[in-house]
């Protein structure tokens, strides 16, 4: 069983995990279709990553796909805690370049669904941190754009200093007035 959770921002959503326990330890569902149908209507898993991370203080992020190759993906903190971040860029959204966070963990069994036209990052809280990442696109090297996690356009407050980012993460362009965000179905 999987419980969806409203955010303040339209179509994002946290997901709640509810493992069954018993003396060997516990059985959880990563991922239901049926469950998850009134969020993701017809869309269907096309793709699933794992990422493992050593060092705390690293960031992944903020990555997204241009449409028409826009994703929903759903994120979820197998091992290890982390900050996950979330800027919605969707053109004309009330919630436009604004930042929802959530901490996720391999404890607290909690998922976040992202919708098409919001870009994702994180921060790992502990080392070695693994993540599984549900997608209802598949990577498209050509649609793949990022924003700077340190642009003060955005203004992300980070739960610790950057301990480690990557030369791509940290060569995207601070974002201007021009930005208009994507425009997404």
């Amino acid at each position: 069983m999987l419980q969806v959770i409203d955010t303040p921002f339209t179509d994002l959503y946290l997901i709640q995990r509810q493992p069954k326990f018993d003396n060997r330890g516990y059985l959880e569902r990563l991922f239901c279709f049926e469950s998850l149908k009134k969020v993701l209507g017809e869309k269907s898993v096309r793709q699933i990553n794992h990422t493992m991370t050593h060092q705390a203080g690293t960031v992944r992020g903020m990555h997204y796909q241009q449409p028409p190759f826009a994703e929903v993906k759903m994120v979820s903190c197998i091992k290890g805690e982390i900050w996950d971040i979330v800027v919605d860029i969707r053109e004309g959204s009330p919630t436009f370049l604004q930042s929802f966070s959530v901490k996720l963990s391999d404890k607290d069994f909690l998922s976040i669904l992202i919708p098409e036209g919001f870009a994702h990052g994180f921060q790992t809280i502990s080392d070695n941190c693994e993540l599984i990442y549900f997608h209802t696109a598949d990577y498209n090297p050509v649609a793949e754009r990022g924003l700077n996690p340190r642009d003060p356009m955005l203004g992300i407050a980070w739960p610790m200093p950057i301990t480690d980012l990557s030369p791509r993460d940290e060569n995207h362009e601070f974002l201007n007035n021009k930005f208009n965000g994507i425009k997404v179905s």
